[in-house]
């Protein structure tokens, strides 16, 4: 029985050193280690919010006809709505472009009149051929009379895209191996004097925020008391990209209307009297 003990004992053993053998053969190490985490390219991209900070307005590029424009010359006396795209772009551009032609279509203020956009390509290649095909493609979605003295898209070259991305916080990087761009999402609401106001990401946009925050810029030049009303209430919050409500403000607003209506029926109340004694 020892004898058939120790046999079984050897032949274990031996099975399980040819095994961990067989094991160490198949295994290597790797390589190289697998990367982990968003590519080198994607990192660099983002949006950060310069709220309040001055554009370089001397920046110079070139409008859809061709001829040179300072940024400056279409600042001054209405708010602007900023958006940096490329107009080759296969992807986000032309959903961020899409996303506001729909907003502003729901909008009653017009561009041209209260307000202006302006798309700068981060393409240095791209033309002003490029463009006037994206300012037709876009102007025949946005049906309002005007549009064409209101809606600018420029190009230029590095230098100045560069300055101006970074002035508004726009981070973005070029992919040579596919030609394109990486970039974020988002419009920006800028002041009359060319100050950096509201930022609303994604590509669709509310167009209760987009209207306050023009107005809200403007400094109450454009709307009526209905916006001016909305603004006491409502506050714009960076971290969401949106209008939220005030609830100190909406507290105190209902306890003056509760106020004014209690005042209004007392004085309804004493002429009924009055005119019931007399």
């Amino acid at each position: 029985m020892r004898l058939v003990r120790t046999i079984r004992i050897s032949l274990l053993a031996a099975v399980v050193l040819v095994a961990a053998g067989a094991q160490a053969q198949l295994y290597s190490e790797p390589k190289a280690a697998v990367p982990m985490g968003k590519p080198e390219s994607i990192l660099k991209v983002g949006i950060d919010q310069h709220l309040n900070q001055q554009l370089p307005l001397d920046l110079k590029f070139r409008d859809e006809n061709g001829g040179e424009a300072t940024l400056g010359q279409y600042f001054g006396s209405k708010p602007i709505i900023l958006t940096m795209v490329y107009y080759t772009c296969p992807m986000l551009c032309g959903e961020v472009q899409s996303g506001l032609v729909s907003a502003l279509g729901i909008l009653r203020f017009d561009a041209g009149r209260e307000f202006d956009v302006i798309s700068v390509s981060i393409n240095p290649s791209e033309t002003p051929a490029d463009a006037m095909a994206k300012k037709k493609q876009f102007l025949s979605r946005y049906h309002r009379a005007g549009a064409e003295h209101g809606w600018h898209f420029l190009t230029g070259d590095k230098a100045n895209i560069d300055a101006l991305a970074k002035a508004v916080g726009y981070r973005y990087s070029y992919d040579a191996k596919s030609g394109q761009y990486s970039h974020g999402t988002a419009i920006v609401v800028v002041t009359p004097e060319g100050k950096l106001a509201q930022y609303f990401y994604g590509i669709e946009y509310a167009p209760k925020d987009l209207r306050l925050a023009l107005v809200e810029a403007s400094r109450n030049k454009i709307g009526n008391v209905v916006d001016a009303v909305m603004l006491y209430c409502f506050h714009y919050d960076p971290a969401s990209g949106r209008y939220s409500a005030q609830i100190l403000n909406v507290v105190r607003l209902a306890g003056l209307l509760t106020v004014f209506c209690m005042g209004g029926f007392l004085l309804v109340a004493f002429r009924r009297e009055t005119r019931g004694r007399a």
